[in-house]
């Protein structure tokens, strides 16, 4: 018997402009050893490393979130886009860094979901800084339909 073959309906999914942004912070920080140093808000929130995968008939999201305590992380679903965001705190104010080189402040990552997701579709579980949220049926959705293109009339 031969395997199914999945399509990715997800492809194009990463939000292109977040992991630009994020290479170019993490090589400018790497020249500058600034990295993590100023605070960030939410239009320059870092991103956290994310890994998205299916298993089986879930699609789940994975991120990569060490040093953020549970209550400082929110999940939410809000018009076809899941939403992971929180803050990463600093130490107490007396402490000297002589380095520092993980992100401070606020972080946010976006990722589109089919249309048919609802908040009762999604679970969420956090330990050991690794945030997982499941998407339950969402692995298997059909692939984006094209849109055709027709002339412009003048």
């Amino acid at each position: 018997m031969t395997p199914k073959r999945f399509s990715n309906p997800f492809h194009g999914v990463v939000d292109m402009i977040t992991e630009m942004n994020r290479i170019s912070d993490t090589m400018s920080s790497i020249e500058t050893s600034q990295a993590g140093e100023r605070e960030r808000g939410y239009a320059d929130a870092w991103s956290p490393p994310t890994d998205i995968l299916a298993r089986g008939e879930d699609l789940v999201v994975r991120c990569e979130i060490p040093g953020v305590y549970e209550q400082d992380v929110t999940v939410s679903l809000s018009h076809g886009v899941l939403t992971i965001s929180g803050e990463r705190q600093r130490d107490e104010d007396d402490v000297v860094y002589y380095s520092s080189e993980r992100y401070m402040g606020t972080f946010r990552r976006e990722i589109s979901l089919p249309e048919e997701i609802s908040e009762n579709d999604i679970e969420a579980s956090y330990g050991e800084g690794l945030l997982e949220v499941t998407v339950h049926g969402a692995a298997n959705t059909t692939a984006p339909r094209k849109i055709s293109i027709r002339r412009r009339k003048r």
